[in-house]
């Protein structure tokens, strides 16, 4: 709206309100004084055109755009703490308990026990909440003295630690909310409930999926991988403690059965064969062509939820692979063995498995 009135626009207007037998150019007495009061008014004019744009949901950013969604009472999430699995064990690699409360230390990042599964194993959190919680594996190093302790792994991502929500997903959020009016156990309400738990990316309610009254919920984890069975256990614990009673115990609505689920993941093997630029080795590009393909399967799971079903693509595939610094062409591809597209049901999600690239 405001974006039009420049410095130039703003000097003419002023100098045409100024009588014709007054000289009026660049340097005269009249333009110099207006030249200084035009250029303040551009600037005022360029700061009204910003808070214009963060006044709407659309185009507002940061903290104006979560003060704008909080109006409807939808706050930004913000970044949680990763739930690990611990392992330890004494002499002899025999599992042993550890005190909850003790730390442990891998690549920078603390991890504090916080409760026992079973012998040797325990549940851990990390202390510094975000995503970089859910990308140490291996061997850990321990903050605080344990008696025996000889060897501790950490393993399993049990709840995927988040980033604090971005805009985008906040905006996506706030329009779902606005324009789909989630009430009383409807599809929007599911949606937008267990997508609120921790560690959860999406989800797909299947509503009547055993008759009236039941719902059954698949869930992704946080990270676009199948969630672990300690996250569906406390999504199925909010949402329905008493799996199938109607009680509305939990978060579901009188009358309501439902059953937690979570996404299945399908290997894809991935073979096909490129030509690459003279001197370029096969060396020196798998693994950036193992790495795109990685990222085309991802942004496949961060779709799921808005999707009936995933279809993995050949020419996607090979459209990545043609990015790659020194090939020239790639063909033959096939999924699974198979020289056509594949096509996973509604609880699938693509993880890649293996890739062999051939040199033509």
């Amino acid at each position: 709206m405001y974006e039009h009135m420049t410095f130039e626009v703003i000097l003419k207007r002023m100098l045409d309100r100024v009588p014709n037998d007054v000289d009026k150019r660049e340097g005269s007495i009249i333009y110099d004084a207006l030249a200084p009061a035009a250029a303040e008014l551009a600037q005022m004019y360029a700061e009204l055109d910003i808070i214009l744009n963060l006044s709407f949901a659309d185009t507002a950013t940061g903290e104006w755009l979560a003060r704008r969604t909080t109006e409807f009472g939808i706050e930004r999430r913000p970044a949680t703490k990763a739930r690990r699995k611990g392992l330890f064990y004494g002499s002899g690699d025999v599992p042993l308990d550890v005190p909850v409360g003790s730390r442990f230390s891998i690549g920078g990042l603390n991890y504090r026990v916080i409760e026992r599964l079973t012998a040797g194993q325990f549940s851990l959190e990390c202390e510094t909440a975000g995503a970089v919680g859910n990308q140490q594996f291996g061997a850990m190093l321990p903050i605080d003295y344990v008696a025996g302790l000889s060897r501790a792994e950490l393993a399993d991502v049990l709840v995927p630690g988040e980033d604090e929500e971005s805009d985008e997903a906040l905006r996506k959020r706030y329009f779902e909310a606005v324009r789909e009016q989630p009430f009383g156990g409807n599809v929007a309400d599911y949606k937008q409930k267990i997508g609120g738990i921790p560690g959860v990316g999406g989800v797909k309610p299947f509503p009547a999926w055993q008759g009236g009254g039941t719902v059954k919920c698949t869930i992704i984890a946080a990270d676009y991988n199948p969630p672990a069975s300690a996250l569906i256990d406390e999504v199925q614990t909010a949402i329905d403690p008493v799996q199938n009673s109607g009680q509305g115990l939990g978060l579901a609505p009188i009358g309501h059965q439902v059953t937690i689920a979570g996404v299945q993941g399908v290997t894809v093997n991935v073979t096909t064969t490129v030509t690459l630029q003279s001197g370029v080795t096969l060396g020196q590009v798998q693994g950036e062509i193992e790495s795109v393909i990685r990222d085309y399967l991802l942004s496949l799971r961060q779709m799921w939820a808005d999707e009936d079903n995933l279809i993995v693509r050949v020419s996607q595939i090979e459209a990545r692979i043609l990015t790659v610094d020194g090939v020239t062409d790639v063909a033959g591809t096939t999924l699974n063995g198979v020289a056509a597209n594949l096509e996973l049901q509604s609880e699938q999600i693509p993880m890649l498995g293996t890739v062999t690239i051939n040199v033509g």
